[in-house]
Formats: C-alpha cells, structure tokens, sequence
C-alpha cells in the first residue's frame, strides 16, 4: 500500500512539473522563440499563455518595444573645409524580424547595438565629410539625419532590425576650431561693416549732394519768379501811377506830398532843415492850388 502510494506521489509530482515546464507566457511587450533541440521551431508574435514541449523545446524572450542606441562618447568628424566637428546623435530603433535578428546576431542586443553604431558612425563621417562647418551646424542638419536615416535602415534590414529614427542632438565645434572660426567671423563682420558705412557715407554725400543741387534750383526758380512777378508790379503800378497823374495831376502832385509829410514827420524826434519858401512846403503855404 505504501509503495503504491509513493508511487502515485512520484507521478503526480511529475505530471505537475512537466506541465509546469510545458507552459509560460509572453508579455505584451515581448517577443518570443521557442527552440527544439537549438533550432528555431516557432516564433510567438501574440501575448498571453502558451505551450511548448518540455525538455525538448526551450523559449527564449526579446523585447518588442523601440529601443534607443545612444553613445555616451562625443564622436569627432571632418567637414570639407577639413575642421574637426563634435557631434552626439542617437538612434531609435526596434526588431522587426525576430528570426533574422536572431540569426544574424544571435539575438544579442549589444552585437545589434554595436552593428547599428558603426553603420551610423560611417554614414555620418562621410555625409559630414561633403559639408562645410556651417552647413553641418546649422545649414543641412535635416538633411544630413535624412540621408543618415535612409543608410543605416537599408543597412539594418539585413539583421532584421527596423530603424525608427535618427537624430543629431548636438553639433559644435572643438574650443581650439570654435575660436578660429569665431575671429575670422568676427572679421567677415567688421570687413562687412566697414563696408555698409563707407557704402552708406557714400550715399549720403549724394543724397546730400543732389539735394544742395535741387536747392539751388528751387532758389534760382523762385527769386526767378519773384523777379518776374516783382517787375510785373511795378509795371502795373508805373501804369496806374501814370494813368492817375494824366487824369489829375495836381492831385497826383498833393497826394505824393501828403506822402512825403507823412515820411518825413513820421517821429517826434526827427529835424528837417530847409527853405520855408522849399518846394517842399508848396502846399502849406497855399492848399489846393499846389502853391500858384
């Protein structure tokens, strides 16, 4: 009785081991492979509860989620111009192939990251290698993460790894270059400087200039004018003058000496000498008939 209890203990011990090694799961965030004897027998795509065989079949776990390849060490490239570049980038990236993935690195997420970074080093090297300092800082950045994008994903097919994003998160120049190219800048602009004001002197002397110009003109036409208009006054007031002294001219002749008493007493405090018998007082002595 006891051996048959025993027994029946080692058998249900065994039935629940090996059904406790015949199950496991995936997680939502996981991929798996399940390997018969080291061969790659099924890939689990689905989370949830599955079943494999024990012993024989073994599972083994990869991430399903995008991953980052970011180097922690500034990598130092050469533009066109032959100056020294520091740049950081990173790389977003997920398995797209899991059987290939495996295959061609063994499902080791270093090899794939290590893969990833020197495609990514060669591709940035020789697009930097075709630009200048300026074009790299700031000009073509967009650019040069596109065409860096393109590189690395053709590359990465071929280990079953799909390339989400590339990007550069800092490009600047070593002190020693950033101090060059900061004094020749500082040049460029002091030479362009220069220039606008002596551009901007020049102008205005001839600004200056056609305006002096056009003063004069302006001058020349109205004093121009206001002699015209001036002599046509006095002949206009000669004619009156005239006509009046033709109508009347005793009149004429008591009207101007009024003018002239009036000019000449203007003040208290002017003094006329002359002859009592002057032409000049005709009309005080005998008013109205012009001294007759």
């Amino acid at each position: 009785m006891d051996n048959r209890a025993g027994i029946s203990i080692a058998v249900l011990v065994t039935a629940v081991v090996l059904g406790a090694l015949s199950v496991f799961t995936v997680d939502q965030r996981e991929r798996a492979l399940v390997f018969q004897l080291g061969e790659i027998k099924e890939i689990i795509e689905q989370p949830g509860l599955h079943f494999k065989w024990p012993l024989i079949q073994n599972v083994r776990y990869f991430d399903n989620r995008i991953l980052t390849l970011d180097n922690p060490d500034t990598e130092r490239f050469i533009t066109s111009e032959k100056k020294n570049v520091l740049v950081d980038s990173f790389v977003k990236w997920k398995i797209l192939d899991l059987k290939q993935y495996y295959i061609s690195v063994q499902g080791d997420e270093v090899r794939a990251q290590t893969r990833l970074a020197q495609t990514v080093n060669s591709a940035l090297r020789e697009e930097f290698g075709k630009r200048t300092v300026h074009d790299v800082v700031s000009g073509e950045r967009d650019k040069i993460m596109e065409v860096v994008r393109d590189k690395v994903e053709e590359d990465a097919k071929k280990i079953g790894v799909d390339i989400v994003d590339v990007r550069l998160k800092r490009v600047e120049l070593p002190q020693e270059v950033s101090e060059s190219v900061f004094r020749r800048m500082d040049a460029e602009r002091k030479s362009v400087a220069s220039e606008l004001r002596s551009q901007g002197f020049s102008d205005g002397e001839k600004v200056r200039a056609e305006a002096d110009k056009e003063r004069e003109i302006i001058i020349a036409e109205a004093y121009k004018d206001a002699q015209r208009i001036k002599g046509e006054g006095d002949r206009k007031a000669s004619a009156i003058y005239a006509q009046a002294f033709n109508e009347n001219p005793e009149f004429y002749s008591f009207y101007r000496s009024l003018e002239a008493y009036r000019a000449g007493f203007k003040s208290k405090s002017d003094v006329l000498v002359m002859e009592p018998s002057s032409d000049f007082f005709k009309y005080f002595r005998t008013p109205g008939r012009g001294g007759k």
